[in-house]
């Protein structure tokens, strides 16, 4: 299994209810198919660097989880079928990602 960090950006004009009924959606695929959630972070509504879909803001969520290499084009393949989600990225990290990852987690969770 593999270490992953997947990021999308949800339209500005969803609600609350549906803005966490998209997220719940994917925390729940990610555990239906094995996967390990190690951090889900939502970064609200943030100013987008270039208009998409002629909106200039959107709704950031971050999940890092650990998964088979097999699930990620299932995955992809839900965000691209999603109208709610206007762009999408997934990466594999390797372990200096993953340090970072941890420092910045390990950061934020002194500060709370």
């Amino acid at each position: 299994m593999n270490q992953y960090e997947s990021m999308f950006i949800l339209t500005p004009v969803l609600s609350d209810e549906q803005l966490r009924e998209a997220v719940e959606r994917y925390r729940t695929l990610l555990k239906d198919n094995g996967c390990e959630v190690i951090n889900d972070e939502s970064w609200g509504l943030r100013k987008l660097a270039y208009p998409i879909q002629k909106k200039s803001t959107g709704f950031y969520h971050l999940f890092e989880f650990k998964a088979d290499p097999a699930f990620i084009d299932q995955l992809e393949l839900t965000y691209r079928r999603d109208e709610r989600i206007i762009r999408f990225g997934t990466f594999r990290q390797d372990k200096h990602a993953m340090a970072y990852s941890e420092k910045r987690r390990a950061k934020k969770s002194a500060k709370s």
